[in-house]
């Protein structure tokens, strides 16, 4: 038994699935297989449960885990202290709408407080963001309705209402209904999206239909298609806060119902152990506040809490 195999074991029960475990780690799927099968026959037991929907593990198999994410852990913690003067990296990643109102804020904060640390911005939509943690590609993110997934932790933060998004020539800003807002044609963000996902839940629960007319995977492409005047959008504040300033867009609150999404801080098992974590924890909380400045009543902070974690 070595540390390379209760790494692979780990992953393979967080994922719950041979197929994804190997594409996360990089390696084929016969050699991971072969890796968990010659640490069953190391042990004497069989770890694993094969079934149609992936695997599971068994009774040894979940004391193993428990033992596993201990040991790495530890092994991790040793890696660090033996390093202490060594530079720590982050690999933060957050959204595009994010990135403009609080990204320089939270570089400037970094550097001043933890000038050690190297602490490097990656902008992506929330479910890309999402998909990049999972990967081991990014240390923490902030991103909108992130799912539990085994082996990470996440924080709510911040809560933030959709808006209806139409062209320069539309200047009317008061509140629409929900269905009033269905009722034109739109441009929505790609099927995964989490606003396209909230869009079309909210729609069906009310049995109101969606007359899309263009599906764009980038927010800016989106932007420019309204300004154009072919369809409006339904998009976080956040997203047109700039151009909606400027006057080039128009935004108007959805109500009955309210759309409304979760922005979480979020992060791997990996993450919690990084010395700088409270000092970014830190300087994230003062971010919320600047957001929550820039967001007004679109805007709406959570509590702290403590972060709902999946062992």
């Amino acid at each position: 038994m070595n540390l390379r195999q209760l790494k692979y074991f780990v992953r393979v029960v967080e994922t719950a699935n041979m197929t994804r475990a190997a594409d996360d780690l990089r390696i084929a799927q016969p050699a991971l297989g072969m890796q968990i099968k010659q640490l069953e026959e190391a042990l004497g037991v069989v770890l694993l449960t094969r079934h149609s929907r992936g695997v599971s593990p068994t009774a040894a198999g979940a004391k193993l885990f428990q033992r596993a994410v201990q040991i790495l852990d530890l092994v991790e913690i040793a890696r660090q202290e033996v390093r202490d003067d060594a530079r720590e990296t982050i690999r933060f990643g957050l959204t595009p709408s994010l990135m403009q109102i609080i990204g320089p804020e939270l570089l400037l904060l970094v550097s001043e407080r933890a000038p050690r640390l190297a602490f490097s911005l990656n902008e992506e939509m929330s479910h890309l963001l999402v998909d990049s943690l999972h990967r081991a590609e990014l240390d923490l993110i902030l991103a909108y309705e992130v799912p539990d997934a085994p082996g990470f932790w996440k924080r709510a933060l911040y809560q933030e209402d959709l808006v209806l998004v139409t062209a320069a020539g539309n200047a009317d800003d008061a509140p629409i209904t929900f269905s009033d807002a269905l009722a034109g044609p739109l441009i929505l963000p790609e099927l995964r999206d989490g606003v396209r996902s909230l869009v079309e839940k909210t729609a069906a629960e009310h049995e109101l239909g969606i007359r899309l007319e263009h599906e764009i995977r980038s927010i800016s492409g989106i932007k420019t298609m309204i300004t154009r005047g072919s369809a409006a959008g339904i998009l976080p504040y956040g997203t047109v806060l700039a151009e909606v300033s400027a006057g080039t867009l128009f935004a108007r609150p959805i109500v009955a119902p309210v759309l409304r999404r979760t922005l979480y801080l979020a992060g791997s098992r990996k993450a919690g152990q990084l010395a700088s974590l409270p000092i970014i924890r830190d300087v994230v909380g003062s971010a919320m506040r600047t957001l929550s400045t820039a967001m007004a009543e679109l805007g709406h902070p959570l509590s702290p809490a403590e972060p709902s974690q999946k062992a």
